[in-house]
């Protein structure tokens, strides 16, 4: 009944271990587009300027191409994630410092680029 038991708790640990990793994936998945969709919102506004965009854009899919190197065992571990969020909130903090510069497309001028 003992071996039972502990094989249960094991079971459930390691389920729940991988529930917490999936779930720890999917908000990075989540914050990675809604940081996307800030660039494209301040992009549409003329608050970052084309240039400024690329060089956002290109943060974010240096962050995506780390993620999937984390992912390629298919869990994140706690070092992976902290390193993950330090990431993404250093680009979160770049996305606002961009928008707040006064480097603005000038209006008279076309959108272009993405």
């Amino acid at each position: 009944m003992l071996k039972i038991t502990t094989a249960i708790l094991v079971a459930a640990g390691v389920i729940g271990g991988l529930a917490t990793s999936a779930s720890a994936a999917d908000r990075t998945s989540h914050r990675l587009d809604r940081q996307a969709a800030a660039i494209e919102a301040g992009r549409k506004s003329g608050k970052i300027t084309w240039t400024e965009g690329i060089k956002l854009r290109s943060e974010q899919r240096q962050i995506a191409r780390l993620r999937g190197r984390f992912l390629a065992d298919g869990r994140l571990s706690a070092a992976e994630r902290r390193i993950l969020n330090s990431k993404l909130r250093t680009a979160r903090t770049n996305i606002k410092s961009e928008k707040r510069d006064s480097h603005k497309r000038w209006s008279s001028l076309p959108r272009v680029g993405r």
